[in-house]
């Protein structure tokens, strides 16, 4: 059984001034995620809003436990490699 598991991550970075300057950081947290755990990573909603980033992330596998282990190690990577807090995660299992 395939088990698609995505997660959206909200993070507040509240030193950032313009969309350039989040854009970058975007770029650098989506790179490293995606590389590091061969999820799929993008900025899914407030593109335009400076120092809130929504990130939405999803993840194929054989059963929901190693979906959630994986995820829990994306989590605790985005939060020990950015300074931007964790606002929220919302978990769905499709």
């Amino acid at each position: 059984m395939m088990i698609v598991k995505t997660i959206i991550i909200k993070l507040y970075a509240p030193w950032v001034h313009s969309l350039k300057e989040k854009r970058g950081i975007v770029k650098s947290i989506c790179s490293k995620v995606s590389n590091k755990f061969n999820v799929s990573i993008a900025e899914v909603d407030e593109q335009n809003t400076h120092q809130t980033i929504i990130l939405g992330l999803a993840y194929v596998s054989i059963n929901a436990v190693q979906a959630d282990r994986t995820f829990e190690h994306v989590i605790n990577f985005i939060e020990n490699n950015t300074d931007a807090e964790i606002v929220d995660v919302i978990h769905e299992i499709v």
